[in-house]
């Protein structure tokens, strides 16, 4: 059931307007039985920009003490900080956040059979795919969960969030590794920016043989840029079913992709530090512009705040061992490797990070090195220097002239959308 779709390309939702929606919402969902239990599940810190956390600030405040836990659906990502806690939800006591083991704290609802995951996937892999949440969905004894976030084109699934966002936000680790891998083997730019996918596939196969008992609502929201560079609210939809997701899919499908009238020599992306300290988060530059850059083009990454790889020891560790190598070089690593092949959501990054030697990709990192970064695979530029250069204060996205002539095309925020090349774009259909 459909409780809320209100949003358009132009529109602008204020706060208030995103509120009064939402308590009607809540209210029409509280009519269909007693919720004295919920939980939220929110995106963590790198969803910052999805308004989930004022969302989740306005459930703990309508629905008071029957709001008795929020898991931000961290999947491979390191939890929270009290900060980061702060600064995405606000006034939330702090012990109400719970921490999303993907590793052990899970429960497995049914799986996805392989002929399936064939079928779906061209006959790339053929495998079972178990759909594992975190056990506190299933033990907790919550008459609502509400899983909120953003939809917005995404590089593994096409359009990120609804029911990604319990599978692998709340998921476990192999779930997670493989239908990432499925997605990369599949061939991202067939699916980024797409209503539909074959990681979308099996997902909405394990909501309708294996979730159903699950009180899930969805709460989705598209973003997109004013006006005068500020993000506003374009979308709003709340519902239980794949409506919810296809509208706002719709909707995001406008306001979050750009399209381009011919490929960019040179893309230049700023990473925000507080939201980007790794090459696991921070690749969105190269996954969200790959379709825009030109044949024999450069990405030019600013990350002051990256210092590692992965935010996981052993996802870092990994990508130093194999590096961005490109797909048959890391398809041949998962054949030959156990410890790759034991972890296939890092061999689907390994894949996703790469230009497969199309255009380069050079990384400003703020505290890694050299020498680090080209062992991954990339290369390198100093900080400082390009900071100087390519300032983000003078810049705006977009086309962009410098004093000495040099064109390029910048992007503040990769996470916001997808660009690419018309033609590219529409090739891939």
């Amino acid at each position: 059931m459909l409780y809320c779709a209100r949003g358009s390309e132009g529109g602008d939702i204020s706060r208030e307007e995103m509120e009064a929606a939402l308590a009607r919402a809540f209210g029409e969902i509280g009519k269909k039985g007693k919720l004295e239990k919920v939980l939220a599940l929110p995106p963590d810190v790198t969803g910052f920009h999805s308004r989930a956390g004022e969302i989740t600030n306005f459930a703990s405040r309508y629905f008071r003490e029957r709001l008795t836990d929020i898991l931000p659906a961290l999947g491979t990502h390191a939890p929270l900080t009290d900060q980061e806690i702060d600064r995405m939800f606000g006034n939330i006591q702090h012990s109400l956040f719970r921490v999303h083991d993907w590793r052990r704290d899970l429960q497995t609802l049914g799986s996805v059979p392989a002929d399936y995951v064939a079928k779906v996937s061209g006959g790339r892999v053929e495998y079972d795919w178990p759909a594992q949440v975190n056990s506190l969905l299933v033990r907790g004894g919550f008459d609502l969960i509400l899983s909120i976030g953003q939809v917005v084109p995404h590089e593994v699934i096409g359009m990120d969030n609804h029911n990604k966002n319990i599978f692998v936000g709340a998921g476990g680790e192999e779930g997670i590794g493989k239908s990432h891998f499925l997605g990369a083997v599949y061939g991202m730019e067939k699916s980024m920016g797409r209503r539909d996918s074959p990681v979308r596939d099996v997902m909405n196969y394990a909501s309708r043989h294996f979730a159903k008992e699950l009180p899930i609502v969805y709460v989705l929201t598209v973003i997109g840029l004013g006006a005068s560079g500020e993000l506003a609210l374009r979308g709003l939809f709340v519902g239980d079913d794949e409506e919810c997701y296809s509208r706002a899919a719709e909707l995001a499908a406008r306001v979050n992709i750009r399209l381009l009238p011919k490929p960019l020599q040179k893309v230049v992306v700023y990473l925000e530090p507080a939201e980007f300290r790794s090459t696991w988060l921070g690749n969105k530059s190269i996954y969200r512009t790959r379709m825009a850059i030109a044949d024999g083009g450069e990405l030019l990454v600013l990350a002051p705040g990256l210092k590692e790889f992965g935010g996981d020891k052993t996802i870092d560790t990994l990508i130093r061992k194999y590096g961005y190598k490109g797909t048959p070089q890391t398809l041949r690593a998962v054949e030959k490797n156990a410890d790759l092949k034991a972890n296939l959501s890092v061999a689907a990054h390994l894949i996703h990070g790469s230009s497969e030697g199309r255009f380069t990709v050079t990384y400003c990192p703020g505290k890694l090195t050299r020498e680090e970064i080209e062992d991954a695979g990339f290369r390198y530029e100093d900080i400082g220097h390009m900071m100087a250069r390519y300032s983000p204060e003078r810049l705006k996205d977009g086309w962009n002239t410098l004093p000495d002539g040099e064109e390029i095309y910048y992007i503040s925020n990769p996470a916001l959308g997808l660009w690419a090349w018309e033609k590219k774009f529409t090739e891939g259909k």
